[in-house]
């Protein structure tokens, strides 16, 4: 079945309002018309089962005919990371992990990479992330658009992960790990844990100097195999480990 995303607001009742740049999509791009059936899922996770009575020019019309309450993500919730790659891997990642069920991104700077600072980071990122985000959930068909963060130097992030409780943090390191993901996270505690961090570099990896700071913060390098992994799909695996970990028990 075809979903779309739409503002709560669209949805008045038993109608549905689709107008903007959703209704291109939907009645131009996607060729629906009166009569067409699909779900129309909005920011509070309702996914509501309409069928379109009216088709205008700019806007559409459309009747609710069911709804339903699409499940929350599952604690712990996985939160990703991420040393800013290239652009197009970074556009990569931020879909798969849409599909994997990552709640966040959290893009910082590193020594190493690929940019270093905000400032040359292009205006239209964050909307295309967006859009991304917007169109892998209308395809997995997940409740809560997972949010993408402004980009901040890595010392933002760790001072901000060591304040609260509940949280695991790991980094994948293809340097000296002494642990594979698998002992550490068989080694861990489960009782009151709400978040798990995973940090991953982007080409160039992490330097020894953040190493030392993960270390200090009680993380451990862990290694996923002899083989050195691409940025996106070192975040897959990651993602898809933690998911098999934590939620399908």
């Amino acid at each position: 079945m075809r979903r779309y995303w739409v503002p709560s607001a669209s949805i008045q009742g038993e109608t549905a309002q689709i107008a903007g740049e959703v209704f291109h999509h939907i009645f131009e791009v996607c060729r629906q018309e009166v009569g067409s059936k699909f779900e129309l899922i909005t920011e509070k996770s309702l996914a509501h089962f309409v069928e379109v009575i009216q088709v205008g020019k700019k806007s559409a019309q459309a009747k609710v005919l069911e709804s339903r309450q699409i499940p929350e993500l599952p604690l712990p919730h996985i939160h990703l990371a991420l040393s800013i790659p290239r652009f197009p891997v970074m556009d990569a990642v931020v879909e798969k992990a849409v599909e994997m069920g990552v709640h966040s991104i959290h893009p910082f700077f590193s020594d190493y990479s690929f940019v270093r600072k905000n400032a040359n980071v292009p205006d239209n990122k964050q909307d295309r992330w967006k859009k991304i985000v917007i169109s892998a959930t209308q395809q997995c068909g997940r409740g809560e658009l997972m949010s993408v963060q402004e980009p901040v130097d890595l010392e933002n992030i760790l001072s901000e992960f060591n304040r609260t409780k509940g949280r695991l943090g790991l980094f994948s390191y293809e340097g000296d790990a002494k642990k594979t993901i698998r002992e550490y996270l068989q080694a861990i505690p489960r009782e009151g844990l709400t978040e798990v961090w995973v940090f991953v570099g982007s080409e160039g990896g992490f330097s020894t100097q953040e190493v030392s700071k993960f270390q200090a913060l009680r993380m451990e390098p862990v290694t996923l195999g002899e083989q050195v992994l691409r940025v996106e799909t070192a975040c897959i695996t990651l993602s898809a480990i933690l998911k098999y970990e934590f939620v399908m028990l």
